[in-house]
């Protein structure tokens, strides 16, 4: 949109004539191959602006100086803060100088020469020169503010004025100093005084539509950040969560530690992980795929409570649910039990979506099917795995704790194509058909229990309400993904060693996710771990059923990609 507006008239601007970009971020990136940079004759080239700064003897990083005392340096959140209520239409602090800094954008080079130009950006910064008067708007984590630079206010020569706004560009880093004030139309302002800076040159045009193609946006973060404002709440929610977590786990007397992310042994779930080499002990090591294994130690040693928010690493596929670096929380509780983990779940999770939402329904929607509502509020549905299978099958599973039971099993998917990649145990199949049969139909909060032992190797078997043998485990599933996964913990260390064992057989059988026995663990079992219960969360999903985001790459900052070659 551009106003070409009569001198009398610039002063009463309104707000809804300047779209403002709440968001804002730095942007300089190379050109290499998959380059979003654009040509846009209103900001000139990389090259053209450093041979101007060169040709002008003008360092356009200089360092950042304190302003004298009676100009102060305010955040802008300070200055909307302190003023935009307190003062009228009109109004002016005319005693108070003020300094403040952020990033400002416009749509086109500038041109003070005294002739009438307009120009407006959706994306944030409006510009209007008109003989001797500028308006931008100067944006700073997340929040706004208007400048105005008037050859009237202005201390200094015209060629002075002249030459300090020419020199900026949409998308520069500046700092100014003026008198803080309304304009006749109420929009909160600094009117330019003395100090129009550049700090930081933005050296490329910044995309005008915003970036929607996914591989330009995650491989230039910085502009994704900069154009749209999704990717801004999607990562405030994170942090949201995670304090929300750390709150909830502290005030509860639980103690946040930190264990090995290097191990010569990767335990404490099913996955396959990755391998490095330590040079100075000649050994090889593994990133951790989880932390349980020396979170239960510390239990064992006295620590009743304990919990731990970090990154795993499994070095498996890349989909809408999975990313080789993830986020969990774990936590280990001494002389608690199932219905203890329950209790806890339903009123944490519960809390923590009223917490970061403002309410215990969150709306839900995946490509392809309707819309849906998910309430948070417990209790919530608990669905038996096996009973569940059986019933979808319409037959009775074989005995899950033999490995007899690989044929009937396959028979199975083939009669209901379920594909089950090899090797082929028990294990893996029975995770295949729940994953295809039961977890699609887990769309509000779902309790999934009675697991099979074998698919739970690290929890203690207990007897169901019919009196057959099951882990002491469920998961918690919500929109068909998990985000929680919780069991009573095995503390009998002869079971422990027959339990690796097993997986040691399936991992001869070529499964690299079966677990590694760890027999220095079964050795510190000896030692008596208390009944305890054990739960874990998957951060980035459950970020991602708040913010609606599709595909975990989404809630995080910089999501694994595939490098371009130059």
């Amino acid at each position: 949109m551009t106003r070409l507006l009569p001198f009398k008239a610039l002063n009463a601007l309104t707000t809804t004539s300047r779209q403002v970009l709440p968001i804002i971020a730095t942007a300089s990136f190379r050109r290499h191959k998959g380059s979003i940079a654009e040509a846009d004759s209103s900001h000139p080239t990389k090259e053209t602006r450093q041979s101007d700064f060169l040709s002008r003897g003008l360092n356009p990083y200089p360092r950042l100086t304190r302003p004298p005392a009676d100009e102060p340096l305010l955040t802008v959140k300070e200055v909307v803060g302190r003023w935009e209520a307190a003062l009228d239409k009109g109004g002016r602090v005319a005693e108070q100088t003020i300094t403040v800094t952020g990033e400002m954008l416009s749509s086109s080079q500038k041109s003070i020469d005294w002739q009438p130009v307009s120009t407006h950006s959706h994306m944030g910064m409006a510009l209007t020169c008109y003989h001797r008067l500028i308006f931008y708007d100067i944006v700073q984590d997340g929040h706004t503010v208007q400048a105005v630079a008037s050859r009237n206010n202005f201390i200094g020569t015209d060629e002075e004025f002249a030459l300090a706004n020419k020199q900026l560009y949409r998308g520069d880093i500046i700092a100014t100093s003026g008198v803080p004030g309304k304009t006749n139309i109420g929009q909160m302002s600094v009117f330019i005084t003395r100090r129009l800076e550049l700090l930081s040159p933005c050296l490329h045009n910044i995309p005008r539509a915003g970036l929607k193609e996914s591989a330009k946006r995650f491989r230039n973060r910085h502009l994704d950040l900069l154009v749209n404002q999704d990717p801004i709440h999607i990562l405030k929610t994170r942090t949201k969560v995670i304090k929300f977590i750390r709150h909830y786990l502290d005030s509860h007397d639980f103690l946040e530690v930190e264990t090995p992310v290097l191990s010569v042994l990767a335990g404490g779930a099913n996955a396959r992980p990755f391998l490095t080499h330590a040079n100075a002990m000649g050994i090889d090591m593994y990133l951790r795929i989880a932390p349980e294994l020396y979170l239960k130690q510390l239990v064992i040693g006295g620590l009743d409570r304990v919990y731990e928010l970090g990154k795993q690493f499994r070095n498996e596929g890349v989909d809408a649910d999975h990313n080789p670096e993830f986020t969990t929380c774990e936590f280990y509780q001494a002389y608690g039990n199932l219905e203890t983990l329950i209790d806890i779940t339903e009123g944490m999770v519960a809390d923590m979506v009223h917490t970061v939402t403002g309410s215990y329904e969150v709306p839900f929607s995946h490509p392809g099917s309707d819309p849906v509502i998910l309430n948070f509020s417990g209790p919530f549905r608990r669905l038996d795995v096996v009973d569940e299978l059986e019933r979808k099958l319409g037959q009775p599973l074989p005995n899950l704790d033999k490995t007899e039971s690989v044929d009937p099993l396959m028979a199975l998917c083939h009669a209901h194509h379920v594909y089950v990649p090899e090797p082929h145990t028990v294990s893996r199949i029975v995770d295949k058909l729940i994953s295809h049969f039961v977890e699609p139909e887990c769309v509000q909060p779902t309790l999934l229990m009675g697991h099979p032992v074998v698919m739970s190797p690290l929890a203690k078997a207990i007897k169901d309400d019919k009196g057959r043998t099951v882990a002491g485990r469920f998961e918690l599933f919500v929109a068909g993904k998990e985000i929680v996964n919780a069991y009573e913990e095995l503390n009998d260390p002869e079971e422990q060693r027959a339990r690796f064992a097993k997986q040691q057989e399936d991992r001869d059988l070529g499964d690299p996710e079966a677990q590694m026995p760890d027999h220095l663990f079964c050795d510190a079992l000896e030692f008596g771990l208390p009944p305890t219960a054990g739960w874990g969360m998957g951060v980035d999903r459950v970020v991602a059923l708040l913010t609606g985001a599709h595909h975990i790459r989404e809630v995080l900052a910089f999501p694994v990609m595939k490098p371009v070659q130059p």
